[in-house]
């Protein structure tokens, strides 16, 4: 049988398995589900949108949880914050945005309370190198310049790895479906489908090279751990807002990401990525953020690029600009 037919074989799976967690939730029992070939079960549909920074505040940087009132109160400020934006008129020649309703940013702290997505180092804060800041700095304030400086998803291209499973502004929804030897996730984002083989095979030749690397995986216990290599250097380590200023950090060749997905009840999978890039970095970091499952969520396609001309007006509009400047 085809990877392709594997995969698609294992819709049915889906189905059952949400009559079983169901019932395990009437009864408030859980344990560990299996495939029918005796892997751990993390299929359905999962999201992790959530108002919890990415990096910790500098303030907070000897706490690394919130308390259940203060998770409460940052909660009922940021829906405060949410409907001012709304009601806020646009300034003078801002055609304004979106309201709320078509926005997907969250509205909850981390189930685990954590005051940042960043679990180490344990001030929550990515250990960058001054270079890596530089560079940053330099693509941030050269983004209109030229697609160059772009992000790979404002170019339709990838919003990385391991960047795809950070929480974004909106469509922030994963699809995982098993097959003997294969974990398939679907990115809401981009509808890239990431097929992750758990065969025992080992990683590509060296020189063959990616934007998303070459992502391998292996069950150790009930945990999937994906060791991804062979990155091209041309990628963003986090292309999205949320990320703040680790927006626009190149990932280098040298990127060495391993990722670990526990399923730990019957609505909720651990994730826990560590990133390892000397060239970039001065010490690896880790990531770690909860994906909630969520049976009635429905993903739409994400046609990015058909019909798209943002990147053509974004640069249009810069030229305009310019030229206005030298008046």
């Amino acid at each position: 049988m085809t990877v392709t037919r594997r995969l698609i074989v294992n819709f049915v799976a889906i189905a059952g398995l949400s009559l079983t967690v169901a019932a395990q939730q009437q009864t408030g029992t859980w344990k560990q589900m299996r495939t029918a070939w005796g892997d751990p079960d993390l299929q359905g549909t999962w999201t992790n949108e959530t108002i919890t920074p990415f990096e910790r505040p500098v303030a907070l940087a000897n706490k690394p949880f919130y308390t259940p009132e203060e998770a409460a109160a940052l909660e009922a400020r940021a829906a405060t914050q949410r409907e001012s934006a709304d009601d806020a008129p646009a300034r003078p020649g801002d055609v304004g945005s979106y309201n709320q309703a078509w926005f997907d940013s969250g509205t909850k702290v981390v189930s685990t309370l954590r005051t940042s997505l960043v679990i180490d180092p344990p001030d929550g804060r990515v250990p960058l190198r001054p270079g890596a800041i530089a560079q940053h700095d330099e693509y941030i304030a050269r983004e209109t310049d030229s697609f160059d400086f772009m992000s790979p998803w404002d170019r339709c291209i990838s919003r990385g790895v391991p960047g795809g499973l950070f929480p974004a502004g909106y469509n922030n929804a994963y699809q995982i479906i098993q097959g003997p030897g294969y974990v398939l996730i679907h990115h809401e984002m981009i509808h890239s489908a990431r097929i992750i083989p758990t065969d025992g095979r080992k990683h590509r030749a060296a020189h063959l090279r990616t934007i998303d690397g070459d992502s391998v995986g292996h069950w150790e216990g009930d945990t999937l751990v994906v060791d991804v290599t062979n990155f091209d250097g041309r990628g963003w380590i986090a292309t999205n807002a949320a990320a703040g200023r680790i927006r626009g950090v190149l990932q280098s060749d040298a990127l060495h990401v391993v990722e670990r997905f526990t399923r730990v009840s019957a609505n909720s999978i651990h994730y826990q990525v560590t990133i390892d890039d000397p060239k970039t970095y001065t010490r690896p970091w880790t990531l770690a953020i909860p994906l909630e499952r969520d049976d009635s969520y429905q993903i739409y396609e994400y046609a990015c690029h058909e019909g798209n001309h943002s990147v053509e007006n974004m640069l249009r509009a810069a030229r305009v600009a310019e030229t206005a400047k030298k008046r």
